[in-house]
């Protein structure tokens, strides 16, 4: 697997961000510094290695470099988990054999499908790393109502994906009070995962194609920046019941590869929670439990 482009971009960038007062280094010469950051040589005495080593390293070469060195290149660094575990997937990258491109995981289970529909009091749903939305209780499709012709009855068939709907769909930045936050998120998320799966052709094409729509997309993915995304909070502004914040968990599927369950819950007693009792009104009543809704919402 050639990824050196990604390894040299990556370590490169990474040094870019250590001033040397942060690292801990005298500084003698402010004035005659012609690079952000850290040199390599400095990068190279952090880390207890030679100058032409890192330099080496730099270069992309990470074939046969052992966790120690890793370890110590993070450390010199200061990279946070996310990166650290991106730059050990780059290495174990490098050192394995090319293999056939494959397709990203597109199917759940049913057992799966079960248990996140049995999910009815906040909204949940499963997606694989690539961001495709592969199945979702009725009130994790209405919270991202947007991304479905008709959320109250997806078609399956189709994943929506939530890449492609931040950047390429208008109305993400209207779902998305904190948009430039969502798209740093979607972006590191993605660059994550091609770190750790280069073989994923889905991804591959994914990405080829939205940095040839999208000017913000790639100049985000040319920051090579990294995220592990397990749980925080997230705004939204639905079109039906209004702004939303609402506290989330992401658990990955230990039996279903590259699948990952998020639920977003909102805080007892204020008005996110007041809202998602609403937009499960809405679910129930405009998807065929009564005629007309019991509160005057109209559908999207």
């Amino acid at each position: 697997m050639d990824n050196r482009d990604d390894v040299s971009r990556f370590l490169t960038s990474r040094r870019a961000k250590i001033s040397p007062e942060r690292a801990g280094l005298p500084v003698h010469d402010p004035g005659r510094r012609r690079v952000p950051g850290l040199r390599r040589q400095e990068v190279a005495t952090l880390a207890g290695v030679s100058i032409d080593y890192y330099t080496q390293l730099e270069r992309g070469r990470l074939s046969g470099v052992s966790e120690g060195v890793l370890d110590a290149i993070a450390r010199a660094l200061q990279l946070d988990d996310a990166e650290r575990a991106h730059l050990f997937d780059l290495c174990r990258a490098a050192n394995t054999p090319a293999r056939p491109r494959r397709r990203a995981v597109r199917a759940v289970r049913p057992v799966t499908r079960r248990i996140v529909e049995a999910i009815t009091d906040v909204p949940a749903l499963v997606r694989n790393r690539r961001l495709d939305v592969l199945v979702a209780n009725p009130l994790g499709y209405a919270l991202y109502a947007p991304l479905f012709p008709d959320p109250l009855h997806p078609d399956l068939s189709k994943p929506a994906n939530l890449a492609r709907f931040c950047f390429l769909d208008p109305r993400a930045v209207d779902l998305y009070p904190a948009w430039e936050a969502a798209a740093d998120t979607s972006v590191a998320l993605l660059r994550t995962e091609a770190g750790r799966d280069p073989f994923d052709r889905d991804l591959s094409d994914l990405v080829g194609e939205l940095s040839t729509r999208s000017e913000a997309f790639r100049t985000r993915w040319a920051r090579h920046d990294v995220r592990l995304h397990r749980t925080g909070i997230k705004t939204f502004h639905h079109p039906v019941v209004g702004d939303l914040e609402l506290e989330f968990e992401t658990m990955e599927l230990a039996a279903d590869d590259g699948l990952v369950l998020t639920a977003y819950s909102p805080a007892p007693g204020t008005p996110s929670h007041d809202a998602i009792a609403l937009l499960a009104n809405w679910v129930a009543t405009t998807s065929g439990g009564s005629a007309e809704p019991s509160h005057a919402i109209p559908p999207l």
